[in-house]
């Protein structure tokens, strides 16, 4: 088989060949670690190959529903025994840190099939809209390798994008599914709270606002996956109830007449690119050409009080973080970045009153999507503000860095976050990506679909928000939209 021949498919198409003994699973993974070889000094998109294991161990994968499928973890709490992981970090990276067990979302993704052969690049702990670690350094989208693939599953979706794999690992705590799916022009469902597992190493990451699951070009592929990985583990707080029929049977029938709300404003009052207004325009038309009821409306939500919570979570779990790896690695301030420091010595000063009444409104939110949901089905809105940002274009600015400095010195960094500059800060980190934070907060579950790329060819994708534990209906509406304005042909264009 030629490289030309193996982008066509996707990974349940691939495993049929292999099911039919028209290609043999060796045969697969030498031309995914061909073209990650050949794509690596331009995209950079796997930091930590296992190609040797997987070479060995390549006959071992035989069943399953993506049996012999080339598979790409993500560098962030995808742990398999016995390989590096860095987490993103140089403190991770420099303590030479090996797994010593498989997570428990790799355990159900080596049940399904597929032959796993590295690791891709995410920004330091995943705390960030782009990948862009020192660790490792930027991730490129392929569409243009002058833009990045954002974050924090970048190095996963430019996997894809390129045609390495079909499907990869990937997780979103605040979009790092939606976000490089939208960047990279591909698929990317974050499931609802508690859907797929995070044991044995924790019960959950960010009270269940943080997801595991796929980047991948078919929503088939998608629905295969959840099939496949769906269910709480023996470390989870609570058991998510279990769909009434399989995904990839749900998506085989077309939804019924949904009634969709839609919103292009962003919710922190930040700008909205004119191709992200484009974006879901065409998409309602295409949505009410299908017989879709869509109109504007948007839940009654504080977008700035959402995303203060939102931000309070992410920063104090970021101190938490760094806490704790000082602690197991005996590492310093060097070992990590000045934004990841700076974000952690925010979060560190938030109060257990603060915190509290973070968490508490977290509930108010979720009452106002389930008020929602009594009108309409689905909410349609951007996925990002805009289609990528260039490398380098999202970054502190220089004449900041050595106040930063200064200040993380002498303990005083988190007077940055207050009074009138908590507004300003959370545009700052927020302005790119202000419209996937609801879905995290709220457990709900929310998809990218590629259904728009602008006049320079740089995709931007639609996001849908459901309610609570609906995946097959945002499936099946996905998988209609796909059969309606396919995009896979799209890939062809991509010349690495």
């Amino acid at each position: 088989m030629k490289f030309s021949e193996y982008v066509q498919y996707d990974g349940i198409g691939l495993a049929q060949l292999v099911q039919n003994k028209e290609i043999q699973a060796h045969e697969l993974l030498e031309i995914a670690i061909q073209r990650a070889e050949i794509t690596h000094p331009q995209i950079n998109a796997i930091v930590i190959p296992m190609y040797e294991q997987a070479v060995k161990n390549v006959n071992n994968h035989t069943n399953g529903p993506f049996a012999g499928v080339p598979f790409l973890l993500k560098d962030l709490h995808q742990q398999y025994a016995g390989v590096a992981t860095s987490f993103g970090s140089k403190s991770f990276k420099n303590a030479q840190y090996i797994a010593n067990e498989n997570s428990e979302i790799v355990n159900r993704w080596v049940k399904s099939g597929v032959v796993t052969f590295g690791l891709t690049n995410s920004p330091e702990f995943g705390i960030k809209g782009i990948t862009e670690p020192e660790a490792w350094g930027s991730c490129k989208n392929p569409w243009n390798l002058k833009y990045n693939s954002g974050g924090s599953s970048g190095g996963s979706a430019s996997s894809v994008a390129a045609g390495i794999v079909p499907i990869a690992g990937a997780s979103d705590g605040g979009g790092s599914i939606r976000i490089p799916a939208s960047y990279c022009g591909l698929f990317g469902l974050k499931p609802s709270r508690g859907r797929t597992p995070w044991g044995p190493q924790a019960s959950e990451a960010m009270h269940g606002a943080a997801m595991q699951h796929v980047l991948c070009k078919s929503v088939r592929d998608s629905a295969a996956m959840l099939d496949a990985t769906q269910g709480s583990d023996h470390s989870a707080l609570f058991n998510i109830q279990s769909p009434t029929e399989h995904y990839l049977q749900a998506i085989q029938k077309a939804p019924k007449q949904l009634r969709i709300g839609f919103s292009t404003t962003s919710p922190i009052g930040t700008k909205v690119s004119p191709d992200a207004v484009n974006a879901i325009q065409n998409t309602v038309k295409l949505l009410q050409a299908l017989g879709h009821v869509v109109e504007e409306a948007t839940p009654q939500i504080d977008g700035m009080a959402l995303a203060k919570d939102f931000i309070t979570t992410w920063f104090s779990q970021c101190a938490y973080t760094v806490n704790q790896v000082k602690k197991q690695f005996g590492a310093k301030d060097q070992d990590f970045e000045l934004d990841t420091l700076a974000i952690a010595a925010f979060g560190a000063k938030a109060s257990a009153l603060d915190y509290i009444n973070n968490l508490n409104n977290w509930g108010i939110y979720v009452a106002k999507m389930n008020h929602f949901f009594t009108q309409y089905d689905l909410f349609l809105l951007p996925s990002t503000a805009s289609v990528a940002p260039k490398n380098g274009e999202v970054k502190t600015p220089a004449w900041q860095i050595p106040i930063l400095k200064t200040l993380l010195k002498v303990d005083q960094a988190h007077l940055l976050a207050k009074g009138k500059l908590v507004e300003q800060l959370i545009k700052n980190n927020l302005q790119w990506v202000p419209f996937t934070q609801l879905a995290n907060i709220t457990g709900l579950p929310a998809m990218s679909v590629p259904l728009y790329w602008n006049k320079n060819n740089l995709p931007l994708g639609s996001q849908f928000i459901a309610p609570f534990g609906r995946e097959d209906l945002l499936l099946q509406l996905a998988a209609q939209l796909e059969q309606a304005q396919p995009w896979t042909s799209r890939y062809s264009s991509i010349a690495l």
